[in-house]
């Protein structure tokens, strides 16, 4: 079998940067299935061919799913004495599209792209979601297995220090609520709208109100990650004189 795979790269005596071996390279094993991962790998920006329009949305879907899954796995064993909250925090920053982002960009799946975007209107997270849809197409090639393997060794491991984003773990809402209870005053976190940005990602944005002060607005790709901004913010402004004479005043009337 992989007397076969190599045949496939190889022509002439030499080897060519064919879509099996650039794959290998990533991947540290040859694809069976070539079609999941040339789709991973292809932009909705793309045109559609023969009218039918294939692009890794319904891969990045998957693969998000499952990179949540081993995720979770890692780190409920690797911090064995650590609560819920610290837990699904440590995901939230591991899985986060920034992160990701910068992930994929340093394994070169930026380089292996197809889409039609230039390279200055280029969607910032478009190598994350790729990365996201290539371990989408990793299961449906290979299963849940060799996911698991391909995230341990291949993301976790060269490019996560869990042990950093453990000591480097803060979680903004949690600080605010602790505040307000400590101060006795109301918090309420509300979901001003969510939208669609330019590139048709789902966007979140939260306003935090103190005894009805506004004190933060955060705007994320998910709930949780627009709370955790506009409490950012708000962590910064409490302590301000003119919040502290505003909050007065209107605990006063």
């Amino acid at each position: 079998m992989l007397a076969k795979l190599y045949k496939k790269v190889r022509f002439l005596g030499k080897f060519h940067p064919s879509p099996y071996f650039l794959l290998y390279k990533k991947l540290g094993f040859f694809p069976r299935k070539l079609v999941f991962y040339q789709e991973a790998l292809r932009h909705r920006s793309v045109p559609a061919v023969n009218g039918i329009r294939q692009n890794n949305e319904r891969l990045e879907f998957l693969g998000d799913a499952i990179l949540g899954a081993v995720i979770s796995d890692i780190v409920f064993h690797r911090f064995k004495k650590r609560e819920e909250g610290f837990l699904s925090n440590i995901r939230s920053k591991i899985v986060q599209r920034k992160m990701l982002n910068r992930i994929a960009v340093n394994m070169g799946l930026d380089k292996l792209i197809v889409s039609s975007l230039s390279t200055s209107t280029h969607n910032q997270y478009i190598c994350g979601n790729a990365l996201e849809a290539l371990i989408g197409a990793i299961y449906m090639d290979r299963g849940y297995n060799r996911c698991k393997n391909f995230i341990e060794t291949k993301i976790v491991k060269p490019y996560l220090n869990l042990e950093l984003l453990a000591s480097k773990e803060v979680n903004f809402k949690s600080r605010l609520i602790e505040w307000g209870q400590k101060k006795r005053v109301g918090i309420t976190f509300d979901l001003v709208k969510s939208f669609k940005d330019k590139e048709h990602n789902q966007m979140f944005q939260t306003r935090i109100r103190i005894s009805d002060i506004e004190v933060g607005i955060g705007v994320g790709y998910s709930k949780k990650e627009s709370q955790q901004k506009a409490a950012k913010t708000a962590l910064k402004k409490i302590h301000s004189k003119n919040f502290i004479d505003a909050l007065a005043k209107a605990n006063y009337s």
